[in-house]
């Protein structure tokens, strides 16, 4: 097997792994087994389990990106619908970071500087849209993001709170109207937060 098809086994096994058991309760042998190989494997390739641990978030992260980009003319509530369909369909993510924000806590992570830049990029294309200065597109951003993910976060809260599973026969779309219509109203003519 050739070394990239390994790593890239490795890598969705881990994934898998760590999004139910975080980077403390995952197992490397666990891991070894999903995807077929030997666990010596995963500490040539990555080096050790944390460091694996932050490949995968960051191709986690990466294909949010390329599934939903913040481009230059991208309508942001229409962005708010497209991420809340993204984590909706694929938890794991969010999983990921909330496992990641456990075990790192308020310590700064690994390859926080080159996250943050790929959030900055966000920010000034954000700050584009609204016509909003950077200052005041960053905590717009952290808003629609967290809009768009705590549904998916606390599904718990969502079922109780809307009344019915979010699973159910039209209640996704129900949610996902909401969200965007939400952050479409309240991007609209007055300028977020100027009150």
């Amino acid at each position: 097997m050739a070394r990239a098809e390994t790593a890239a086994l490795l890598l969705a096994a881990a994934r898998g792994e760590f999004a139910e058991h975080g980077i403390a309760g995952a197992r490397v042998d666990r891991i070894a087994q999903r995807a077929g190989v030997n666990k010596q494997r995963i500490y040539a390739y990555f080096g050790d389990k944390e460091r694996l641990f932050q490949q995968v978030v960051t191709e986690a992260l990466g294909e949010l990106g390329r599934s939903v980009p913040l481009d230059t003319g991208t309508d942001p509530a229409e962005y708010v619908r497209r991420v809340h369909e993204f984590h909706r369909d694929r938890p794991d993510l969010l999983r990921l970071l909330l496992w990641e924000s456990l075990h790192y806590g308020d310590r700064a992570l690994p390859d926080e500087e080159g996250r943050a830049a790929l959030y900055d990029d966000k920010v000034r294309v954000l700050s584009e849209a609204t016509g909003l200065p950077v200052e005041r597109a960053r905590p717009l951003l952290l808003t629609l993001i967290g809009m768009a993910a705590w549904p998916v976060i606390v599904p718990q809260l969502t079922r109780m709170t809307l009344g019915r599973n979010p699973g159910e026969e039209g209640a996704d779309e129900d949610l996902t109207d909401f969200l965007a219509g939400f952050a479409r109203a309240a991007l609209g003519p007055e300028e977020p937060g100027a009150r």
